[in-house]
């Protein structure tokens, strides 16, 4: 074996253990980096082939390795945008150049803007629920954007449901049909009055009244009115005739709405939406006029944001101060075949390889992805105690190695001082 071998040899001992120390360096720098994931260095052998009775001797050849498939633990935090994952998938991000990127470090905070972003300035990516259920491309990023928390403000909702249950007493007096309520006349009678409140596009308040008025044979009619055109005394007439009416029949002999009866009213809304009432379920029993439910389902006057909830789906909800929820934008996660070859880049991202795969996308819970856990984050996966352990035995090689490659250079100087 050639003196000249067992100095390379060793010099590339050296610098296989002074990596190890680097990767060392790194997790212990990065073991509080939210969704780090840990590096270290894997060693083969390098042999040569003598070709005769003479060793000579190789090298090692040093390769680096991240756990990034590896879970880490999760702690609790009182942030709502903080994210962290339960099992495979990453969160898809997006830099200053509007590249896509792949991360697991889920500290996402709004920005002046309003985007969330993480600690490295990377931004949370999404499907806007503006225009309805979101159009996914599995292998792509296209209808992806930065999700923006700052855009949702003051806001009014219109109404478009209610549920409007009721007990119409089938004893009651049949009115004429000339005095019904759908006449707007004076002398309009009815059996029940119920007002119910919804909210036009602007916000506004609209107090609806509804009569339900006997007909005789089973038969009743529902009359709503808007309750800002009331006569004086805030009844009939109404400055204008009923926004809807309809017909109900009920079955006389078992006091439910016929299979032929329409099962809800559908009233305009003066400068709003269509509200559909919902009447299914009401009755025509031998009791008094009973109200069972009388609810405006959704809408709301104009209002404030209150906070931000995501579930496990990844649907993001803008709550409002008057209790409102409506779902804004639905969070994808990516993954790849293999994670642990994917590239990781400064800003604790990572992105696919040739080895790794490409990304697909998928909503959290489906096939394959993990969930979605809010007011959490995926802490490091560094073990202090065992890089420290890694760590020593890194030296204790490295000055092994250096002790042959001192050895090498002395024998060397012996062969040169024979000639002196």
């Amino acid at each position: 074996m050639g003196l000249y071998s067992t100095m390379r040899t060793s010099a590339s001992g050296m610098a296989g253990q002074a990596n190890r120390l680097g990767a060392v360096a790194d997790n212990i720098a990065n073991s509080t980096t939210t969704g780090y994931k840990r590096a270290s260095i894997e060693f083969s052998s390098l042999v040569l082939d003598s070709g005769g009775t003479e060793y000579v001797s190789g090298s090692v050849e040093s390769h680096t390795r991240y756990a990034i498939s590896e879970e880490g633990a999760r702690k609790s935090t009182t942030s709502a945008t903080d994210l962290a994952v339960k099992g495979s998938g990453f969160f898809i991000v997006s830099g200053d150049n509007g590249q896509t990127y792949m991360t697991r470090a889920g500290s996402f905070i709004p920005d002046g803007n309003g985007d969330l972003v993480n600690a490295a300035g990377f931004k949370l990516m999404g499907y806007s629920l503006a225009n309805g259920a979101p159009s996914v491309v599995a292998n792509g990023t296209a209808g992806l954007e930065p999700v923006n928390i700052g855009a949702v403000a003051l806001q009014a909702t219109p109404s478009t449901a209610a549920a409007f249950k009721v007990n119409l007493p089938y004893n009651s007096t049949p009115v004429a049909a000339g005095n019904l309520p759908s006449a707007n006349a004076a002398t309009a009678e009815y059996t029940a009055k119920t007002s119910l409140t919804a909210y036009d596009n602007l916000g506004n308040k609209i107090t609806l009244d509804v009569y339900s008025t006997n007909m005789g044979g089973g038969n009743w009619q529902v009359s709503v009115f808007n309750q800002a055109d009331a006569g004086p005394g805030g009844g009939f007439p109404y400055a204008a005739g009923p926004l809807s009416t309809q017909t109900l029949a009920f079955d006389n002999t078992t006091g439910k709405l016929t299979a032929a009866s329409p099962t809800s009213v559908n009233v305009p809304i003066p400068n709003g939406a269509t509200l559909v009432i919902d009447m299914a379920g009401s009755t025509q029993l031998g009791a008094g006029y009973t109200l069972l439910d009388a609810t405006v389902v959704n809408g709301n006057a104009p209002s404030p944001v209150d906070r931000i909830e995501i579930a496990e789906d990844g649907t993001l909800y803008t709550v409002f101060e008057s209790g409102t929820r409506i779902a804004t934008y639905k969070i994808p996660l990516g993954s790849v075949a293999s994670p642990d070859n994917l590239q990781p880049l400064a800003g604790n991202i990572f992105v696919p390889t040739s080895n790794s795969g490409e990304m697909q996308i998928g909503f959290p819970g489906d096939s394959g992805f993990g969930k979605m856990i809010s007011g959490a984050l995926e802490q490091s996966t560094v073990d202090l105690a065992s890089e420290l352990t890694t760590m020593i035995e890194a030296e204790r090689n490295y000055t092994a190695n250096s002790k042959v490659f001192q050895t090498g250079s002395e024998l060397m100087e012996v062969l040169v001082n024979l000639k002196r």
